[in-house]
């Protein structure tokens, strides 16, 4: 099979300068007068210049995209995803190593990326199809479908300057998505839509990918990528970590071995934290009904959550949120002190342990992952939190006879299972 893209010995490399060794804040005085230093130094062969370092995005990457395949891209923020899609791109040289690709890109990196403000969304579908190599008769015969789809009939002919940032996405998304690229590639920008929007894509993807054209898809979106991918890539610090089947990409990614080894998972550099976080926990430990740490129990079980966490000095009144998810992402309920009478525990502060008890576990057997919200309860009301990890910890349900027939319900039935009782009334056969 032909490879679509192949990199060999990539590396991207940025002159930074380095952190101010005296920290806090400058003066208005002290600016100016570096500032005159550096102008100075640079007219006199840089001396005095302000000290730069090497900082090495990407390094020594490598790996081969067939045609036709849905590829993920997965690794914490800052571990050079983006920088290596804008190389593919063509929007940043290489430092060292070279990309072949075969056939049209079309690319969808960031909000607006190649639209122009002053233009209208009209106007910006013609522009950027003739970036991508379409003819003006092409574009047309497209038009309709692509205004369908980003549903933004109303504000076609309206300079994009005006647009919200949905809009802005849903008609970047149409135009990559409707003019046939042969090699897509998607950074995480499908995050800005709605729920509703974000399915829709989503679904156009998976067509996409079934039409035989190459996607490359940067997300952290668990779900949608074990949906959508053939084959995942992992980076982490600039390197290619690991590569190969998605599932065990996204285990690998997601630390499921670790949790599933010992029932427990440091929580203070998580890669599921969200941005805007405060890392205020620390660690999370699951333990069974006699409080023995635990990664696997049995169906019908208990099962209890304790999340250690350091408030930092920050008094709060603490709430826990739970929430299970299949090991595709999928959300099957969730817990919160919140909503329960007799569980508001007060002010806290300084460091402490926070538990969550499931007296019957209602789970079919199989891997299940688990989502933290810490807030405190004024927040916690208004649906706000201080700290969210996704795709915490993980544990394993394993097989038992909770029915007491030795049977359980087909893997098709779902996760959840429920004891029911059953009754049968006949009524007098008719004369």
């Amino acid at each position: 099979m032909t490879a679509a893209i192949t990199v060999e010995g990539l590396g991207k490399r940025y002159k930074i300068a380095r952190v101010n060794s005296r920290g806090g804040y400058r003066t208005l005085r002290e600016t100016l007068s570096e500032g005159v230093v550096s102008l100075v130094g640079r007219l006199r062969g840089r001396a005095g210049a302000p000290a730069l370092a090497d900082f090495w995005a990407l390094r020594d990457v490598g790996f081969e995209v067939q045609a036709g395949k849905v590829v993920g891209i997965v690794g914490r923020n800052g571990a050079g995803k983006s920088t290596l899609l804008k190389i593919l791109s063509r929007i940043t040289k290489p430092t060292t190593g070279h990309v072949k690709i075969r056939g049209r890109v079309g690319s969808l990196l960031e909000v607006g990326t190649g639209f122009h403000p002053e233009l209208t969304g009209r106007e910006n579908t013609f522009l950027n199809g003739s970036i991508l190599g379409m003819s003006r008769r092409e574009i047309a015969r497209r038009f309709d479908e692509i205004v369908a789809f980003a549903e933004i009939e109303e504000f076609l002919d309206t300079p994009v300057k005006r647009y919200s940032s949905g809009m802005y996405v849903r008609l970047a998304f149409a135009v990559a998505a409707h003019l046939e690229p042969e090699i897509l590639l998607v950074d995480e920008v499908l995050a800005v839509g709605d729920f509703r929007f974000q399915k829709k894509c989503l679904a156009k993807m998976r067509e996409v990918g079934r039409s035989g054209r190459t996607v490359l898809f940067v997300s952290h979106n668990m779900a949608a990528l074990e949906a959508l991918c053939d084959h995942c890539i992992l980076i982490d610090q600039g390197a290619v970590k690991a590569q190969g089947e998605t599932r065990s990409i996204l285990a690998e990614y997601s630390g499921v071995g670790e949790d599933q080894a010992s029932g427990s998972r440091d929580l203070t550099d998580h890669v599921g934290r969200t941005n805007g976080s405060l890392p205020l926990m620390a660690r999370v430990t699951l333990s069974d009904g006699a409080h023995r740490p635990v990664a696997r129990v049995r169906m019908g079980s208990s099962l209890s959550f304790h999340v250690d966490f350091d408030l930092k000095g920050t008094p709060v009144e603490p709430v826990l949120g739970v929430v299970i998810k299949t090991d595709l992402g999928m959300p099957l309920f969730g817990a919160s002190n919140v909503l329960i009478p007799g569980c508001a525990f007060g002010q806290a502060e300084g460091s402490g342990t926070i538990s969550c008890h499931l007296k019957q576990l209602p789970l079919m057997p199989g891997t299940y992952l688990v989502d933290l919200y810490f807030s405190s309860w004024a927040l916690a009301n208004l649906h706000r939190n201080l700290d969210s990890i996704h795709d915490a910890i993980a544990f394993e349900v394993v097989r038992d006879d909770v029915f007491g027939s030795g049977k359980l319900a087909p893997q098709a039935a779902g996760p959840i299972f429920w004891p029911a009782t059953f009754g049968l009334q006949l009524t007098a056969n008719p004369r």
